[in-house]
This record gives C-alpha cells, sequence and structure tokens, in this order.
C-alpha cells in the first residue's frame, strides 16, 4: 500500500502546490509512481506547476463519485511517466464530495501508488477537511514572516489526530538576508509551529520562469529549490539526508 501525505498550510502564498509538485517530480525521478492530487476547488493550479495545463478532463469528484475510473481521471506528465496528476473540479456539482468518498478514492490510489501527494487549499475549512480526511502524515508549509508561522501554528492545532512522528514543517521561500535582516532564525520557525523541520526550501528566481513555461522545475537546470525538494523527497523515502545551507 502506498502512502498518502496532505501538504498544507493555513495562510495562502506560502508555495505549498509549488512543493507538492517540486517533491512529486523528485519521487517520480528517483523511481517512484507519485500521484498528486488538488485538493482546491475552483482555484486549482497544481496543472500549472507540473506542466500538465488543462490537461485533464476529468477530476477527483468524478471519481470519488463513480462517474469514471482513477485510470482513466488522471494524466500523466511526459517526462515523467510515473508522475500523475488528479485534479480539483472547476465548480461542485450536485452533492459535494463527502469524507468517506474521498476516502475511498485515497484507498484506489494507495493501491496504485507508492506515494499519494494531497495538495490543499489555504485555509482550514471543507477543502482542508478533505485533503486531510484520509493522509497518513501531513507537512504544514510556512514562510518565515510572523503571519504565516501564526497561521502555522493555527494548523497545527487542527491536525492533533495526527501521532507524533507524522507531522512535519517545512520552511518555504526563504532569504537568509530577510531572516537576519528579521533577526529571526529557522529554529524560530520551529518553536513557533511546534513541529520538526522536514526541510527549508530556498526563494529561487527559477520557479517563475518554469511556471511560466510550462515544465516542472526539476526538469530545468539545476537550481536550489530543485535540489532541496530532492532533498525533502529523499527524507518522506525514509533516508537521513542533512539540511541544506541557504546562500
Amino acid at each position: 500500500m502506498g502512502e498518502c501525505i496532505a501538504v498544507v498550510s493555513g495562510k495562502g502564498g506560502t508555495g505549498k502546490t509549488s512543493f507538492v509538485a517540486g517533491v512529486g517530480a523528485a519521487m517520480a525521478k528517483a523511481g517512484k509512481h507519485v500521484l498528486c492530487i488538488d485538493c482546491d476547488i475552483g482555484l486549482r493550479n497544481l496543472d500549472l506547476a507540473l506542466g500538465l495545463t488543462d490537461k485533464a478532463l476529468m477530476d477527483f469528484s468524478d471519481v470519488a463519485q463513480d462517474r469514471c475510473t482513477l485510470e482513466n481521471a488522471v494524466v500523466s506528465q511526459s517526462r515523467l511517466p510515473t508522475l500523475d496528476l488528479l485534479t480539483a473540479p472547476v465548480r461542485n456539482r450536485g452533492r459535494p464530495v463527502s469524507e468517506s468518498q474521498f476516502r475511498a478514492l485515497l484507498n484506489q490510489a494507495q493501491e496504485r501508488y507508492d506515494y499519494c501527494l494531497l495538495d490543499a487549499p489555504a485555509g482550514l475549512d471543507g477543502g482542508f477537511r478533505l485533503a486531510i480526511c484520509g493522509a497518513d502524515r501531513c507537512v504544514v508549509v510556512t514562510t518565515s514572516d510572523a503571519a504565516s508561522l501564526r497561521d502555522a501554528q493555527h494548523t497545527v492545532m487542527e491536525l492533533e489526530s495526527f501521532p507524533r512522528g507524522r507531522l512535519h514543517l517545512v520552511v518555504n521561500r526563504v532569504r537568509k538576508k530577510l531572516l537576519r535582516n528579521m533577526h529571526a532564525t529557522i529554529d524560530d520557525a520551529i518553536d513557533a509551529a511546534g513541529l520538526p523541520l522536514l526541510g527549508v526550501v530556498p526563494e529561487d528566481d527559477g520557479l517563475p520562469l518554469a511556471l511560466n513555461r510550462g515544465v516542472p522545475l526539476l526538469l530545468t537546470d539545476d537550481s536550489l529549490a530543485a535540489t532541496a525538494y530532492q532533498n525533502i523527497a529523499r527524507r518522506l523515502m525514509g533516508q537521513r539526508v542533512p539540511l541544506m545551507r541557504i546562500k
């Protein structure tokens, strides 16, 4: 059985979708069969980050409510054939997908994939609940600013059902100069969120360029963010990898 990992944040703009795409691509490059699920109904954009813009015709509600099979709903990244996307609905049609329906969908995915990465919408409402309802572990993505760290604390309080060792923190979009000017450190972020650190991802100007080109970052030239995604993917797969230094 594969593992489902929900990627969440209380605040928008933390880079959660780029994180899901980057880590998913890194796992696929490592030979794993990976499914990325966009859980953001109406505001989906994981397809952009994966270089699959408007490729998907069916969405997770079609699978969860038995309008099509999982196999027919997913689309694959042609340059990473073991990396698939299941997108979110543009809008709810009829009755919303229930948590029990979504858990049944995830059970199907776990039978076919090594890893399933769930890109939760910002906030702590219905989409967030859907993303975490069947997850095996959860990654909270924050930036180093005070508002994001406060929202990360609130998010952690909503994840009390996850046992110790199944909740992780990622500090994203880090600029060392900014941290120094704020008199902040990564340790401050860890203390504020109250979670073990899974990884640090530096701000990378190559990311918006890759998005505009419709190419996953890991398929472009080497970059610091791509290296960070690969390191985090290896940790999630059970390897011991030292934290990278932000230059």
